[in-house]
């Protein structure tokens, strides 16, 4: 079922989660039993993320360095095809522009409509290591946006893909103001995208500004938020460095006073994103979203106190 159809079918917000692809070496049933404890909570769909590949450099024999890309991880959509047969649920793999070709990105939709995925997460992608801007491989998509297009025309008007988009409450760390990345996400569901996911942020009132910021700039499809409790101190300056964005004094004082006690921290941050999600939903949210990297015991609890 398309996601859009599932957000104006449903009757009271529902969860829906983020899992990301484990590494090889993992058996299918051990896939299956990961995401297990989330099913109780009759998630909605799964979304599977996607990353690009990875090279590393070897030292041949005459001395020369070649580079070998690394593909340590099982294929999103192997993940994907798994919890369809083990789960009966949909799925929602994501497609990036990263590392891949105009050609690439077809022949996945292709192999995804075979499987019968109605849901795609259409998405730009990181950078690689030690590139300071995104730079597409040749023959490839620069943004977002032209990844939306490239779909649209691949279905030849046939509604084959709901197609969900990323936002970001606190702005893309590239975008120079907060009003130009309404402003290329608008550009995003103008080209097709039907609902949006913000990237995790951890003040509600930056989720409630950046919603009445869409809807003035005249973006009417669903902004669901996401959500990411904190698991570790380290997070603390990690997850700003890696996102770009913020967390409020109240929170940081709270983990700073827990110092090294872990077990602190995890319920701390456990209990912020708790308050988050009730935050959410009495406002009326269509749905929020997880990001549970891999991790369900948190998640879990989050789940059971809120849904």
């Amino acid at each position: 079922m398309k996601i859009k159809d599932i957000l104006h079918e449903a009757h009271r917000p529902f969860p829906s989660i983020e899992i990301v692809p484990p590494l090889k070496g993992i058996s299918r049933a051990e896939l299956v039993e990961s995401v297990r404890p989330f099913m109780e909570f009759s998630p909605r769909y799964i979304n599977v993320t996607c990353h690009r590949d990875e090279y590393e450099y070897r030292q041949e024999a005459d001395g020369s360095l070649t580079r070998h890309i690394v593909r340590n991880k099982v294929s999103e959509v192997a993940v994907c095809t798994a919890l369809m047969s083990a789960y009966k649920i949909d799925v929602v793999p994501h497609v990036i522009c990263g590392g891949n070709t105009a050609a690439d990105v077809e022949n996945k939709l292709s192999d995804l409509r075979f499987l019968g995925v109605e849901n795609i997460m259409a998405l730009r992608g990181d950078s690689v290591a030690g590139e300071r801007r995104f730079v597409p491989c040749e023959g490839g998509y620069r943004y977002a946006g032209e990844l939306v297009e490239a779909v649209r025309r691949f279905e030849q008007s046939r509604d084959l893909f709901c197609i969900g988009v990323g936002g970001y409450p606190e702005k893309h760390f590239e975008a120079p103001n907060i009003e130009t990345d309404i402003e290329n996400l608008r550009r995003k569901v103008d080209a097709g995208a039907d609902y949006i996911i913000t990237q995790m942020f951890f003040d509600n009132s930056v989720y409630y500004r950046f919603v009445d910021r869409c809807r003035a700039a005249g973006i009417t499809v669903p902004v669901i938020p996401g959500l990411k409790p904190i698991t570790s101190s380290r997070q603390i300056s990690l997850l700003p460095q890696a996102f770009s964005i913020d967390i409020p004094v109240e929170l940081t004082s709270e983990l700073n006073a827990a110092g090294e006690d872990h077990e602190a921290v995890y319920r701390i941050g456990t209990d912020w994103c708790i308050a988050q999600c009730r935050d959410l939903l009495a406002h009326g949210v269509p749905a929020v979203h997880f990001y549970t990297m891999g991790k369900a015991g948190n998640v879990v609890r989050i789940l059971r106190e809120c849904f």
